[in-house]
């Protein structure tokens, strides 16, 4: 590739996609760490559901990580990736959009982000004692846009080549510049062992321990219930300044829970350390135990500034029943958020208005300024209150669906063609409203119980259906559903995922997260503004922008959120501080007196 003498060309110890990194070359350690926390002694936590595979990389099977609160701890059979920072692996705790040099030394980038060439450390090696070399980052690129999940295909389909230029130094050519997010998620590139891998079935599920690059090992499998993983004493990555301070237990034991009320009966007596809540009576009521009054359980509500998920009910468009937005409208109209905060969560949450709760990036109010702008390109395919009014949802006294309510849900229904005969919504064929809501958690059907007797109130006949893990990532990935209460994790960066999540490209690839099955130019041609924005301002505008317009189409009923941690844990940790944008649990230690316990 030929670069112009006149091309600027930046090397740094690390990149941020907008603006200037905090640290710099000569930075030791993370404001949010001990560098000097000591090392040693064994944890126990906890982990939901199974997993039938230890590879996390394929559309086959469901790994630990994929468990919820699995990545908190800061273990993994995650593969290191280039650039530590942002993604999975080890996400910032107090930047939004910057990552520093993990496996790569440095990174080079043309002005025009054209491309980008990762210089790699010469001393990183794999945990067999291989060393990590620019062919192994060349053939994790090639595997996983050829045979990983669908996400890779999505998160890598920018890059046009890949150059090896020499055993340190890898190129990725870009399809386009201008894209300044690009490199980040590059960064984020897990980089596999070509040797490990090269003869093995990498779709194939697995329960052998792969060879990976970071601060644990598994050392003991027992298929879908536990996992033992400990410290490799002579890490690599030791030393270097993003790791200093964290990974400071030899020993982690993550026992698995199919059942939330047998995982915290469990917690109660000892068998764990860590106890991440989620349930808000629970957190209310439960700890009232003998341990906690003695002060031998810490229950620790920490406030955060991370974009909670999207949370919400999803209907299936692909679904006759849900393929008109005014029949997605009446169903939100049916939510009594009031009722379930007050009855069953103790008022503990806020009632989400966005996809990007807790954010910048939600939108408020109406249109303005660079977001207006965006939007008025397409006002004759937009509603015309998307430009007048801000968007609402609706909210009762918390004692039933106020009869205004059910007659703008009733009115809806009509103008979409099904209309009350007798106790039954019909429409022209006679055929009733019905639908099943598809549930993996067993402690949701009384969550979700009075919506459906709401439903029913208005002729509608839904119904709650609760099946295993394995059952409902099969059919998440066929898209065989109606309805599913689903979550889709945030970031501090919008980019790539809100394509995964909403680009008509990915309404039909099965194992896509686009669950609702959005087919929308707009949405489409707002992600291209997304993706394309130079300035931190352009992202706000462009993602609140994509907010506005996935909310006036009422493909998802916004459930709830929290904008702090719900945490209980043993008495035998120490750390400096949470910072805002992670739990940061891979940079606590245990108290010197803990570890010989």
């Amino acid at each position: 590739m030929c670069v112009p003498a006149f091309a600027t060309i930046s090397e740094s110890h690390g990149y941020a996609q907008f603006g200037t990194l905090k640290y710099p070359a000569s930075f030791t350690h993370f404001d949010w760490v001990n560098p000097d926390a000591p090392k040693g002694g064994t944890i126990r936590v906890m982990a939901f559901g199974t997993f039938d595979t230890l590879n996390p990389y394929t559309f086959k099977g469901s790994s630990p990580s994929s468990t919820p609160n699995f990545a908190q701890y800061g273990i993994g059979e995650l593969n290191e990736p280039l650039m530590a920072g942002t993604g999975q692996y080890d996400p910032s705790g107090d930047e939004a959009a910057s990552s520093y040099g993990l496996i790569a030394r440095s990174v080079e980038y043309s002005e025009d982000r054209s491309w980008v060439v990762f210089n790699l450390r010469p001393e990183a090696r794999f945990n067999d004692g291989k060393p990590v070399t620019a062919y192994d980052v060349a053939f994790s690129y090639r595997t996983l846009l050829k045979q990983g999940h669908p996400q890779y295909r999505t998160s890598l389909q920018e890059v046009a080549r890949v150059d090896i230029l020499d055993r340190h130094r890898i190129r990725f050519v870009l399809k386009r510049a201008g894209n300044p997010l690009l490199i980040l998620r590059l960064g984020e590139l897990p980089v596999l062992p070509q040797h490990y891998w090269k003869d093995r079935d990498f779709k194939a599920t697995t329960f052998d321990a792969p060879v990976t690059s970071g601060p644990y090992r598994i050392t003991q499998v027992s298929p879908g219930r536990s996992l033992v993983f400990e410290r490799v004493k002579d890490w690599w990555g030791k030393d270097l300044p993003v790791n200093r301070g964290k990974y400071n237990f030899d020993r982690m034991e993550v026992e698995f829970y199919r059942d939330s009320d047998v995982a915290f009966e469990a917690f109660k007596a000892g068998e764990f350390d860590f106890y991440i809540e989620h349930q808000a009576k629970n957190w209310a009521n439960g700890y009232r135990f003998p341990a906690v009054k003695r002060g031998d359980v810490i229950r620790a509500q920490i406030p955060h500034q991370i974009p909670t998920q999207s949370q919400g009910l999803f209907m299936n468009t692909r679904r006759a029943a849900f393929a008109d937005s005014k029949v997605r409208e009446a169903m939100g109209l049916m939510l009594d958020f009031e009722w379930t905060n007050r009855t069953l969560f103790n008022d503990a949450y806020t009632r989400a208005t966005s996809y990007f709760p807790n954010s910048e990036f939600s939108a408020s109010g109406k249109p303005e300024g660079r977001e207006w702008l965006l939007l008025s390109v397409f006002r004759e395919q937009l509603p015309t209150t998307l430009f007048s009014e801000p968007f609402v949802v609706p909210k009762t006294q918390g004692n039933g669906i106020p009869r205004e309510t059910l007659r703008r849900a009733l009115g809806l229904l009509a103008d979409a063609g099904w209309k009350l005969n007798g106790q039954r919504l019909q429409n022209a064929k006679g055929e009733p409203l019905r639908f099943e809501l598809l549930l993996v958690n067993p402690n949701l059907e009384r969550i979700l119980q009075p919506y459906v007797e709401n439903l029913a109130s208005i002729g509608i006949q839904a119904h709650l259906r609760t099946v295993d893990r394995a059952q409902y990532k099969q059919r998440l990935d066929q898209f065989d559903f109606d309805m599913i209460l689903m979550t889709l994790q945030q970031n501090l960066s919008p980019g790539l995922e809100q394509w995964q999540y909403f680009h008509s490209s990915q309404a039909a690839i099965k194992g896509s997260k686009n669950y609702a099955g959005v087919r929308s130019p707009v949405v489409d041609s707002l992600l291209e503004s997304l993706l394309a924005a130079q300035t931190r301002d352009e992202q706000v505008a462009a993602t609140r922008a994509l907010d506005r317009v996935l909310l006036s189409q009422h493909y998802m009923i916004p459930n709830w959120y929290l904008n702090y941690h719900r945490l209980a844990y043993r008495n035998r940790f120490a750390f400096v501080t949470t910072p805002p944008y992670t739990l940061g649990l891979r940079a606590w230690w245990l108290k010197p007196t803990e570890k010989a316990l």
